[in-house]
């Protein structure tokens, strides 16, 4: 099966042919030029594909999509909020390589012991968050530059000195 990566959502409607606006942390400006399809999360766990009319950046971080059988902005409005996903081979190709999302499937590393794979990067102004699996239960571990001491991208791994207690309260 094909791994897949969350590249953002599609959080507005455009005009009244069916346009989409992408918000997107790739960490760069792009028009995703030479991507035939993307994938749209419709329920929890189920990616279908659409494949791309026409992609034109807005910004660093929005994208405006017109995708095949999105005809009316009645159809655009239900795949809002919706999370777009692309394949481990197209996000390694169109995300930065600084950008925070790379750091998808790095392990986690607490004083040398490691907790787990990070899963899903969340972006905040003055953190980010990993969710991660810890122990068969979901933890969210906040990442600054207080937490952080490194990042080895050869053996994708995060080393952080996590607070006294943190991860207790997830056993």
């Amino acid at each position: 099966m094909a791994h897949y990566n969350s590249i953002g959502k599609l959080v507005a409607t455009f005009g009244v042919k069916g346009e989409l606006l992408l918000q997107h942390h790739l960490g760069k400006t792009t028009s995703l030029k030479g991507l035939d399809a993307l994938f749209i999360e419709v329920r929890k766990d189920e990616m279908l594909p659409y494949f791309i009319q026409s992609a034109k950046s807005k910004s660093p971080s929005e994208i405006y999509l017109k995708l095949e059988g999105v005809d009316a902005k009645e159809t655009a409005q239900k795949l809002l909020q919706k999370e777009v996903w692309l394949t481990e081979e197209h996000f390694q190709k169109f995300a930065a390589k600084s950008a925070p999302a790379t750091l998808l499937g790095f392990h986690l590393i607490n004083e040398g012991e490691d907790i787990g794979e990070v899963l899903e990067v969340i972006e905040h102004p003055h953190q980010m968050l990993f969710r991660i699996d810890y122990q068969s239960k979901e933890a969210l571990i906040p990442i600054h530059e207080e937490t952080l001491q490194r990042i080895d991208k050869k053996k994708k791994q995060v080393h952080v000195i996590l607070p006294e207690g943190l991860l207790d309260i997830y056993i």
